[in-house]
């Protein structure tokens, strides 16, 4: 039995760190995009609409040039395998702890609990710093084709030491709480609608592995509930995180006030703005994340295990 979970985990984390890095490369340009979108005040003047997706990108490569679209890339990369392997690795661990344990089999509702605190636990270990240094990365509007524009933060490690020596270590935890709440109702519906539609579609065409084609297609619908379900949430996270801390105000009050800024200000649907991009990022990057992650883990697996043991991503 020892065996047999070093192998998952083994597993897990080369899987998932391989998955992440091919959806962080792949789909980095939308989630800056995103970001300047959900950053942007555009449209507040009367007779004035919002930049919209492909406007925004436009004027970033224009200004910026094409490469402006990775900003933040490096900070997504450094924190993509550890993220991927405590995603997985955590989901499968609460997942089991919460199986039937005369059937070893997970009802959807437990399965649904465990991607919520997969979520959660992938918020404050690996992605609330992560975010933060990405977003003050993507949030700076200079040209990379220009040397002698030097901007505030020169490259991921910059950030991390800039933040810390001017706001203190804990400015890189900013909106944890949103994060939290995000990843884990991202991650509950991910797994959730991931695995039970993977299930049917075995059952229905007599299957035992599916081809990676349709794990993309599967990513993809179950990648897009997330962002649908919480887009405000999202919004006021990239805003809270981007600002520096005001003394002695709470983050509690801090989230209230960028709520009531945007709701008087911009109106409601300045919460879903980014929705685009984020959906366009986020469904492709999750049916690149379990294709590839499934694709991995079987070539491990043959490799590794011998042929009567079950795959560790169970059904």
């Amino acid at each position: 039995m020892s065996d047999k979970r070093q192998v998952g985990f083994a597993t897990h984390i080369t899987a998932g760190g391989i998955a992440g890095m091919a959806e962080a490369l792949a789909c980095q340009p939308l989630d800056t995009i995103k970001v300047r979108m959900q950053l942007s005040k555009s449209g507040l003047r009367p007779g004035t609409k919002p930049r919209g997706f492909i406007a925004t990108g436009a004027q970033i490569v224009q200004r910026e040039t094409p490469l402006a679209l990775y900003k933040g890339l490096g900070a997504v990369l450094s924190g993509i395998v550890p993220k991927m392997a405590i995603r997985f690795a955590s989901f499968e661990t609460y997942k089991s702890s919460l199986a039937d344990k005369s059937t070893g089999k997970t009802r959807t509702g437990m399965v649904f609990i465990a991607g919520l605190g997969a979520g959660i636990t992938e918020a404050v270990m690996v992605v609330t710093p992560m975010e933060v240094v990405k977003i003050r990365l993507q949030a700076q509007q200079h040209s990379l084709a220009d040397p002698l524009e030097i901007p505030r933060y020169r490259n991921a490690a910059h950030a991390v030491y800039t933040i810390i020596r001017e706001e203190g270590f804990s400015a890189l935890y900013r909106g944890v709480s949103l994060t939290a709440l995000r990843q884990a109702t991202n991650q509950g519906a991910n797994f959730t609608a991931y695995q039970e539609i993977k299930k049917f579609a075995l059952r229905t065409q007599e299957l035992t592995e599916l081809p990676s084609y349709q794990h993309m297609i599967i990513g993809l619908i179950s990648g897009a509930m997330g962002p649908f379900s919480n887009a405000p949430i999202d919004t006021i996270k990239t805003r809270l995180q981007k600002a520096t801390a005001v003394p002695g105000e709470s983050a509690l009050s801090r989230i209230t006030k960028i709520a009531a800024e945007m709701w008087r200000q911009e109106g409601f649907r300045s919460f879903y703005k980014g929705i685009t991009p984020r959906v366009l990022r986020v469904a492709p990057g999750q049916a690149i994340v379990f294709a590839v992650y499934e694709r991995v883990r079987k070539g491990i697996e043959l490799l590794q295990a011998n042929p009567d043991e079950q795959e560790t991503y169970s059904e």
